[in-house]
């Protein structure tokens, strides 16, 4: 898929600080149970791209390299009211400190299917 500088080709978001979000895959077992599931579909979560082997926090004052593409940290994903909708009473709260990472385009590319995900 392509990344432009307003984020996935065919998305809505715009260029800026928020043009993509990332969320870890290790972090959706825990929204999971926080939220009385069993498991949780990263799409119901609004989230672009779910990353895993990489702890995003830690690697928050470094820009990534996602496939082809460079993107910098901006701001944490904070979660949304949508959330109660998606997962149900509480969902918001599950989400809370899990919900992943805005970054916006320093370099557009294209990330596929295994790419590596590269703190540089």
């Amino acid at each position: 898929m392509e990344i432009t500088a307003s984020g996935l080709a065919g998305d809505h978001a715009r260029p800026g600080k928020r043009a993509v979000t990332l969320i870890q895959a290790e972090h959706l077992p825990v929204i999971a149970a926080l939220s009385g599931h069993g498991a949780v579909s990263p799409e119901a979560l609004r989230r672009n791209i779910v990353v895993s082997g990489v702890n995003l926090t830690a690697a928050r004052h470094r820009d990534l390299r996602l496939g082809t593409a460079v993107l910098r940290f901006s701001v944490p994903c904070a979660p949304c009211s949508r959330m109660e909708a998606a997962l149900g009473a509480g969902g918001y709260n599950a989400m809370r400190g899990h919900g992943g990472w805005c970054l916006e385009v320093l370099e557009p590319g294209w990330v596929g299917l295994g790419d590596t995900v590269t703190p540089i």
